[in-house]
């Protein structure tokens, strides 16, 4: 049961990027099916947002265990991803994250600490 999950969040494409900002993000999906389908990560999400005004404007959300989720930033395919996207988009943003008993577990540390 997935625990752990990885966030990439993205802003916009660099002016004069956008072609290749889009076929970035069109090569994400059959990577993390790929590794769902190698039982490598337990599921993903792509979201897109509507427009708010803020930096966020999409992102994927990666779940699984904590070996999964830190393997896959291992993966050569996704380091050359995050370095395409960082050359095409704005504001690429990678955050591990919990889910699950992910919380419990973050959750029982932090209340040990103020105790």
């Amino acid at each position: 049961m997935a625990d752990r999950v990885l966030f990439i969040g993205w802003n916009r494409p660099v002016p004069g990027r956008e072609k290749q900002a889009l076929d970035n993000l069109g090569k994400w999906a059959p990577f993390f099916s790929k590794l769902q389908a190698d039982g490598r990560i337990e599921s993903f999400e792509t979201v897109i947002l509507e427009a708010h005004g803020g930096d966020l404007n999409g992102f994927h959300l990666v779940k699984g265990n904590t070996e999964q989720i830190f393997g896959i930033r291992q993966d050569e395919t996704y380091l050359n991803l995050i370095i395409e996207a960082g050359y095409c988009v704005q504001g690429i943003g990678i955050i591990n994250g919990y889910i699950g008993d992910g919380i419990t577990n973050a959750m029982t540390r932090y209340v040990k600490l103020i105790s």
